[in-house]
């Protein structure tokens, strides 16, 4: 009688287990794309305890390509509901090593801003094209050269809900452009960033202005370039320094606008 008992606990204990949805994480690939005949490969980011559709968010890196840091961000991105992808701007196989080739890779982009909403727009239709994107609800954000990135892809027309520049490029050739930026902008920037100085700030700031963007700037006391990274290391006197507080306090920014952009 005990061996039977025993025998039926064992079949409803392994039915309950396999009624148990084991697939429900967070799911991460490595995608491959194309922008015109050059080769791309981003990460993307995706928790499936989501269910049905939700918002998308772009993620740009910093000048050294996508790295931890970045994916790092979209899963916690992925965590909070969203769909979010890594999009590539140098293409497959090319990640700087060093500062030097950072700065080589940057300069091409920076260069040529055409160029650079292009690689942006790629990555944008490859989080739009995800059967878990609601394609109407996106938006993106960037990191130091993916900050300008993302400026420069809502200064393009882009049809994103907004865009979010962490510690990033406010500059651009042609400020008339943001005439056609249809979303909100959000710039996080270290009030002590020497990679950014206050011209840069003030000119960016009459940029939006005359344009009659939704905009907002948060500048943050004694935080320089790259404040979100880690790998930045803690000397702000280098003029790159990693500051927890701020990192902290500027991605709860980001969630109180992706909160609005997204309710609508």
């Amino acid at each position: 009688m005990k061996k039977f008992i025993f025998f039926l606990f064992s079949i409803a204990l392994v039915a309950l287990i396999t009624t148990i949805p084991v697939s429900a994480k967070l799911r991460t690939s490595t995608v491959e794309y194309k922008q015109g005949n050059t080769t791309l490969e981003g990460y993307l980011a995706y928790d499936d305890k989501v269910r049905g559709k939700r918002p998308g968010v772009l993620v740009v890196h910093a000048w050294k390509g996508i790295g931890e840091h970045e994916r790092q961000s979209a899963r916690k991105l992925a965590k909070l509901g969203y769909v979010a992808f890594v999009a590539d701007i140098y293409g497959k196989g090319i990640r700087p090593q060093n500062n030097q080739e950072a700065r080589t890779q940057a300069t091409i982009y920076r260069s040529n801003r055409r160029l650079l909403r292009q690689r942006v727009q790629a990555g944008l239709r490859v989080l739009k094209q995800n059967r878990f994107t609601i394609d109407e609800k996106t938006a993106a954000i960037g990191y130091c050269f993916g900050g300008g990135a993302v400026l420069e892809l809502a200064r393009s027309g882009a049809d994103v809900d907004g865009v979010v520049s962490f510690h990033g490029n406010l500059d651009t050739p042609n400020p008339k452009d943001a005439n056609s930026i249809q979303g909100r902008v959000l710039v996080l920037h270290g009030a002590d960033d020497p990679l950014v100085p206050p011209e840069q700030v003030q000119a960016f700031a009459k940029e939006m202005s005359d344009a009659k963007v939704d905009w907002e700037l948060i500048m943050y006391g004694g935080a320089v370039h790259s404040f979100t990274n880690p790998d930045a290391g803690n000397d702000p006197s280098k003029g790159v320094a990693y500051n927890p507080k701020v990192d902290r306090r500027s991605w709860e920014a980001m969630k109180s606008f992706f909160a609005e952009i997204f309710q609508k």
